[in-house]
C-alpha cells in the first residue's frame, strides 16, 4: 500500500513540475475533442496524430458538423490515418448523438460506453477529463507503466491480466482529481517510461522493480503472438477518355469505405509478364484493345497485421470496359475521393 501511495503522489508531482505536455489538447474539457483526440490516437503516434486532430476540428467542429456531411468528405480529412473502422465509427456516433440526443454529448460513463467506437478506455478518458469523474484509464503506455514499476509479470492481453491491471490502475487514481491523474500516467509513459525507457531521469526509479532487476525491456508481458501476412496488390490504373475507373471497397476488409483502382491480387510477387498472362487481367480486358504505357515502382505498406505490397500499372483503352463495380472518375474528381495511403503516396509521386 506504501508503494502504491509513494507512486500516486510521486506521479502527480512530476506531473505538476514537468512541462512535458504531450499533447496540446490536454487539459481539454470538451467532450467532443476529448473523444475526437483520444479516437485519432488509438493507432496513430502524437507527432502524426496532433496535424490530423488540428485538421478534423477546424473541419468539424462539433458532431453536427460531421452528422451532415458527405461520409466521403469526413473519409477525406481522414485519409492517413488508417484504421478506417474508427473514422466510420466516429461517424455513426456523431449522427447518432446529433439526431438522438439533441448533439448533447453523454455525461456518465455507461452512456459514454454505449456509444458506437467507444471502448472503456476511451470512455474512462472523456469521464475523467470533461467531467472529472473517477475511472481510470487503460492504455498501452499505462500497462507499460504499471507492469515496470511494480515489476508485475501478470500478461496485459489475457482476461485476467486486463482485470488485474484495471483494479490496480483503479486503486492507484486519485479519485479527487482524476482528469489530472489519468492524464499525468499517461504522458509519464509517453515522455519518460516509454518503449526504451529513460531510466536516468525517472524521478520514480527509486521504487521501480524492473529498473532494479534490470528487466525494462522484458516488460509489459505479452501472451499472444501476432502473425503476419503478406500481400501483394498490383492496380491497374486504367485510362479512358480522360476518366479513370475507380470503385469503392465495400467489403469488410483493409481499407473499407475507401476508394481504388482495378485490383489484381497475387498469391505472390508477379512479374508483369505473369500478370499480363494472369485469368484475372484477361477477364477485365476481355480481348479489348489495351496499352500498358508505364509501371511504377514497387510500393510498400506496413499494416498492424500484414504488409502491403504491390505496383500501379498505367494502361490505356480505347472501348470502354464491361466493369459494373467500377466507374469512370475525372482526374480532379479523384483529388476529392478518399484513397488508402497505399494509393496516396503513388497518386503524389
Amino acid at each position: 500500500m506504501i508503494a502504491k501511495k509513494f507512486f500516486t503522489k510521486e506521479l502527480l508531482k512530476w506531473n505538476k513540475y514537468s512541462n512535458k505536455r504531450v499533447m496540446p489538447w490536454k487539459y481539454e474539457k470538451d467532450p467532443y475533442k476529448i473523444w475526437i483526440s483520444e479516437i485519432i490516437l488509438q493507432q496513430t503516434r502524437v507527432s502524426q496524430g496532433l496535424e490530423y486532430y488540428n485538421r478534423f476540428i477546424k473541419r468539424f467542429p462539433g458532431v453536427k458538423s460531421i452528422a451532415i456531411a458527405p461520409e466521403s468528405e469526413v473519409f477525406k480529412v481522414w485519409e492517413g490515418l488508417g484504421y478506417y473502422t474508427r473514422c466510420k465509427n466516429i461517424i455513426e456516433t456523431a449522427k447518432y448523438i446529433s439526431k438522438e440526443l439533441h448533439e448533447n454529448f453523454p455525461a456518465v460513463y455507461e452512456d459514454i460506453l454505449k456509444l458506437k467506437g467507444i471502448g472503456s478506455y476511451t470512455a474512462s478518458a472523456i469521464a475523467s477529463f470533461a467531467y472529472n469523474l473517477p475511472y481510470a484509464v487503460l492504455d498501452g503506455n499505462v500497462f507499460r507503466v504499471l507492469s515496470r514499476y511494480f515489476g508485475t509479470m501478470i500478461p496485459i492481453d489475457n482476461l485476467h491480466g486486463k482485470k488485474f491491471y484495471s483494479e490496480m490502475a483503479y486503486e492507484l487514481l486519485d479519485k479527487q482529481f482524476p482528469g489530472i491523474y489519468n492524464q499525468s500516467i499517461m504522458d509519464f509513459g509517453a515522455t519518460i517510461c516509454k518503449p526504451l525507457p529513460l531510466c536516468e531521469v525517472c524521478p520514480l526509479k527509486s521504487r521501480c522493480i524492473a529498473f532494479f532487476q534490470g528487466i525494462q525491456l522484458q516488460l509489459p508481458v505479452k501472451e499472444k503472438v501476432i502473425l503476419k501476412r503478406n500481400r501483394w496488390l498490383y492496380y491497374l490504373v486504367v485510362k479512358y477518355r480522360n476518366k479513370f475507373y475507380v470503385r469503392k471497397r465495400e467489403e469488410k476488409d483493409i481499407w473499407q469505405n475507401l476508394y481504388e483502382f482495378i485490383l489484381i491480387e497475387a498469391p505472390k510477387p508477379f512479374t508483369i509478364k505473369m500478370l499480363q498472362a494472369s485469368e484475372k487481367l484477361n477477364s477485365i480486358f476481355m480481348a479489348k484493345e489495351f496499352k500498358i504505357e508505364s509501371i511504377s515502382q514497387g510500393y510498400k505498406q506496413q499494416l498492424s497485421h500484414q504488409t502491403i505490397n504491390g505496383q500501379f500499372i498505367n494502361i490505356t483503352v480505347k472501348s470502354p470496359l464491361g466493369l459494373n463495380s467500377y466507374q469512370l472518375i475525372s482526374a480532379d474528381r479523384i483529388k476529392q475521393l478518399p484513397f488508402p495511403k497505399f494509393i496516396t503516396t503513388y497518386l503524389k509521386d
